[in-house]
């Protein structure tokens, strides 16, 4: 994560909602008009789903009217958005395009058929002199209908000294009506150059283009599947409880510590921590898991998640933005939102590229005016205006976000939270993953593993007193045996003279008897001997279970052994990155027998113990710096300062907030499968981007001599604008069409 994302991730975000981009070449128009605002200090325009965020602290009028500025319109997108809004925003945008569509097809379409037919009066004839200019005035009323919305931004642009997509489409369809002016109030003058009125031209073009934009709009309108159904899952009420009685209230009213009550059945309004009653809960949209979670007093609850069962009552902890589900999608969308290396590439070349296309046209018409057959004049306009029609870059300016949002989608709802664009292009490049330990290889989570009574004793009773002396301790290994004996519902034995010794143990009394319970350092100072029973505990710690002996007056009773055992897809989850060719390294604090013993079981042959957290990214320090591109898995706050040094951090989302804020990507449910799923989906997006790029770049190269008239010498084949129109439509659709395969990509 570079330094800038980090300092990004304090800021104010702002997004907003931009109108009129038509291009690849408006993106760099608006965040350039964004950034020019005083306190914006990132600016991240989105042409897929026609957003903006804005990083800073800036007056969101500012950044409107900045907007408006330079030509286009911008609102500002607040809070969780009713997804059926968007989507009626969505349709009603598809309902114009596909009217102004049909509009200008009915009045084109007709207009060339009887043309080739020879069915219209010519020119220069007696009918033609009334027909022809009351074509051009009806052509007219179908540009003003179907074209006013590219005229209107391409002049506006041109005021500012600028140009995109709707410069090239105002300037072919525009001169084919302006010229097909000229030939009919001049005919009579041109019947050496065989005069033709390219009227049926301008508004097929424009029926091409805007149904090609139609469906362009109806299949990115897909693409932000993830964002509406995560937003979907924002139920809007909440049964509040204030005053001792029960209301209904909107969600945003919902305030910090009230207390809410859950139904059977219900979705959860916002965070926070049950306190009355026991429920389970799918929690299958945070985690991608089926099977339910069982909630009981004290066990957290997330906004967006259902109650099965059981009522329960719990206090908000998190309302608004702050809320899981609220942090997920302004995740997604930033993520959706940002740009990898591709695609700031093809938006550098977008922005020259509209100039150089002018250009190619002007000297097109030039070559052909000059150099061309008779009638040359018509050769030239036709071929420039061919010209500038298949050159837009609809298709370069979508190739890499339209991919960016399929991915990011996709991960999202398998449980993959995907924060920005360089992790999705970058984590398919890994060749080195380091693992912790503790939370992400294993459970993160002790659990008694071996009770080994000596003697009198049987199981029962040394848990019975190991959990007794336990009770009053705070050491993390006290609640796995303590949680043993209440699974074997054991009842606990009154203890006095409890005394903890920091690192060994702890004694106490337990009827009249004196009890020991700690390590090899422990009983050695009580003089304890254990001698015999050296062998056992050499066993199980290279098992990787910490050995702890139990003694009653000071002879030894019995042994226990806690362990923290792997995640049963650990192993899996490690084959599959070997069978990536992924270098698999465990760093962790742990004791070297223990962390090796971890490693064994999860198939992990180079191991690095006992290192301190500062340590850790000093490790995937080392490793760039030999060439590796590195990849941190972790969970913890030790954690983060190698996830933040890793190319690519990969939080499990079930640690600390710190850990997460450090990540590149968030595993939200903590399995480690979930990590070469990320990888082989980062690798399918870049391919995917590849080949979008690669097929733009072919459409214009080819598209561009051919529309110039290269073939006509040796082949006599010249593009009509109007196939030139329909080309450069669909070539957008074929890169919307092929993003979204990645939608049905298979991850595991």
């Amino acid at each position: 994560m570079s330094t800038e994302e980090q300092a990004g991730s304090t800021e104010d975000k702002l997004r907003l909602s931009i109108l009129g981009m038509s291009c690849a070449g408006c993106v760099g128009a608006v965040e350039g008009a964004l950034a020019s605002v005083e306190g914006v200090t990132d600016v991240s325009v989105n042409f897929a789903d026609h957003s903006a965020l804005v990083n800073g602290d800036a007056d969101p009028e500012l950044l409107k009217k900045a907007v408006q500025d330079a030509g286009y319109d911008a609102a500002v997108m607040e809070g969780l958005e009713d997804p059926s809004e968007q989507e009626e925003r969505e349709l009603q945008r598809y309902q114009r395009l596909m009217q102004k569509a049909k509009v200008a097809a009915i009045f084109g379409v007709p207009l060339m058929v009887f043309s080739h037919l020879g069915w219209l009066p010519d020119i220069s004839s007696d009918a033609g002199r009334w027909f022809w200019p009351f074509v051009a005035i009806a052509t007219l009323g179908v540009l003003y209908y179907s074209g006013g919305h590219f005229y209107s931004s391409a002049f506006k642009l041109l005021m500012l000294g600028q140009a995109n997509m709707d410069t090239l489409i105002a300037l072919g369809t525009g001169s084919a009506w302006f010229y097909s002016c000229i030939v009919i109030d001049y005919s009579s003058h041109l019947t050496k150059l065989a005069p033709h009125a390219y009227f049926e031209a301008s508004a097929i073009i424009l029926a091409f283009i805007n149904f090609g934009t139609a469906l362009e709009t109806k299949a990115r309108g897909k693409t932000s599947a993830a964002i509406r159904e995560l937003i979907g899952l924002q139920p809007r009420t909440a049964r509040i409880i204030r005053d001792g009685a029960e209301q209904d209230i909107a969600i945003e009213n919902v305030g910090l510590g009230e207390t809410l009550r859950v139904r059977p059945g219900e979705k959860i309004a916002v965070d926070g921590v049950l306190i009355e009653g026991h429920s389970t809960v799918d929690e299958s949209m945070l985690t991608g898991e089926p099977m339910p979670v069982e909630k009981i007093e004290g066990s957290e609850v997330v906004a967006g998640t259902i109650n099965q069962q059981g009522s329960f009552l719990f206090s908000a902890t998190r309302i608004g933005r702050d809320t899981a589900l609220a942090q997920i999608i302004d995740s997604v969308r930033t993520a959706q939102g940002s740009k990898p290396a591709l695609a700031r590439l093809a938006d550098k070349i977008s922005s020259i590229f509209v100039p150089v296309v002018v250009g190619i046209s002007i000297f097109t018409f030039i070559v052909w005016y000059l150099f061309g057959p008779e009638p040359s004049l018509a050769f030239a306009f036709v071929t420039s205006m061919t010209v500038l029609v298949i050159a837009c870059p609809c298709a370069l300016g979508l190739a890499t976000p339209i991919s960016v949002m399929v991915s990011v989608g996709r991960a999202a709802q398998t449980g993959i939270l995907i924060r920005n664009g360089d992790a999705l292009q970058s984590a398919g490049k890994i060749n080195c993953l380091i693992l912790d330990k503790t939370g992400t290889v294993t459970e993160g989570k002790p659990i008694v593993s071996t009770v080994e009574p000596v003697g009198d004793y049987n199981e029962k009773s040394v848990l019975q007193l190991a959990a007794s002396i336990e009770s009053g301790s705070e050491h993390p290994l006290a609640s796995a045996i303590l949680a043993a004996a209440e699974d074997k519902k054991i009842k606990l034995e009154k203890t006095t003279a409890f005394k903890a010794i920091a690192g060994h143990g702890i004694t106490a009394l337990i009827s009249e008897q004196q009890v020991f319970f700690g390590n090899e350092t422990l009983m050695d100072k009580k003089g304890v001997k254990y001698a015999r029973h050296k062998k056992k505990i050499e066993a199980l710690s290279a098992q990787g279970q910490t050995v702890m002996m139990l003694a009653v007056d000071n002879k030894i009773a019995g042994m226990i052994a806690v362990s923290d055992p792997i995640k049963k897809d650990s192993a899996k989850a490690v084959q599959q990155l070997k069978n990536q060719g992924v270098r698999v390294i465990m760093v962790t604090g742990d004791n070297e027998i223990t962390a090796k013993a971890i490693a064994k079981q999860a198939g992990i042959s180079d191991v690095r113990a006992q290192v301190l957290p500062e340590d850790k990214a000093e490790v995937a320090r080392q490793l760039q710096l030999a060439g590796e591109i590195v990849g941190m898995v972790g969970d913890g706050i030790n954690d983060a300062p190698a996830l933040a040094q890793a190319n690519v951090g990969f939080a499990i989302g079930t640690g600390t907030d710190v850990a997460i804020e450090s990540a590149d990507i968030v595993i939200l449910q903590g399995s480690l499968l979930k990590v070469p799923e990320a990888m082989a989906l980062s690798k399918a997006t870049v391919t995917n981007i590849k080949q979008n790029l690669l097929g733009a770049f072919f459409y214009n190269t080819i598209g561009i001599p051919i529309a110039a008239g290269l073939l006509y010498p040796a082949f006599g084949i010249l593009l009509s604008p109007m196939i030139a129109g329909a080309a450069m439509a669909m070539s957008s659709v074929t890169v919307v069409t092929n993003a979204n395969r990645l939608r049905w990509m298979k991850l595991d």
